[in-house]
């Protein structure tokens, strides 16, 4: 029971304006070939296009399976290694089986157009750090706090408004801003790890953030100018990281 509620509240990443600043930096970073291999998975569509199709998609009968694959919760003094895990599955283990069946070759057209999807999505999830919130809240989604006087849950704070308000850009502007101009050695840095290593990291983040963000905390121009950098560079990473993996499947 417990499980399922907070699939229904905490499935939403970055929300559409984080997930496709993920998707087009991770577009701009593919190879020409494997750009077009991936285009042609997707019916002609662009990463961008389905970046926000599984958060609807997981509310539906045929997918509601996926529910559970949108996070990892980590309690205060766990790791993911040692943190009971979801039976359904989660964020990590989603991706890991995901890049596992797109690299082996054996998946019908239909099932590799609905791989790449999920994976475009999750890869955004993971490096949204409520997405490793703890279990006892929900996600953060039992800690409300006011943001310029906005009565929030701490989850949906970070899903949307945040990264609405720290920059007003649209995504092609986030890729352009983050992206275009950041020095290749510092592209390098950022496109390694793995999905258990890229969900620590938002782990640690989101201990930062509940620390930051105590019930009823009163938030405004601090806070949103102290973890704006923080937004980039988990907007980035993730972006890089996608096209790192997919370079990988679709070399």
């Amino acid at each position: 029971m417990l499980f399922s509620l907070l699939s229904t509240l905490s499935c939403f990443g970055w929300g559409q304006k984080g997930h496709d600043a993920v998707a087009y930096i991770a577009e701009c970073n593919l190879k020409p070939d494997v750009y077009q291999k991936v285009v042609k998975c997707l019916d002609g569509h662009s990463l961008v296009y389905y970046a926000n199709w599984m958060d609807n998609a997981s509310h539906t009968h045929d997918y509601r399976y996926t529910k559970t694959w949108h996070y990892a919760n980590v309690d205060k003094g766990y790791t993911y290694q040692t943190m009971l895990k979801n039976t359904k599955g989660d964020v990590v283990t989603a991706i890991e089986s995901i890049v596992e069946k797109l690299k082996s070759g054996k998946l019908t057209i239909t099932e590799e157009n609905l791989n790449l999807k999920f994976l475009i999505h999750l890869v955004g999830d993971i490096h949204a750090p409520m997405h490793a919130g703890r279990l006892t809240d929900l996600g953060g989604n039992k800690v409300y706090v006011k943001y310029f006087g906005k009565k929030l849950k701490l989850h949906e704070l970070w899903d949307i408004d945040l990264i609405e308000d720290c920059h007003r850009w649209s995504y092609t502007e986030w890729q352009q801003q983050l992206d275009k101009f950041c020095p290749i050695e510092r592209k390098a840095q950022l496109a390694t790890g793995t999905p258990e290593v890229w969900l620590e990291e938002s782990h640690r983040i989101a201990n930062n953030i509940y620390t930051a963000s105590p019930k009823n905390a009163k938030l405004s121009y601090y806070y949103l100018n102290y973890y704006t950098p923080i937004i980039e560079e988990r907007i980035l990473a993730g972006g890089l990281r996608l096209a790192m993996l997919l370079n990988d499947i679709y070399q």
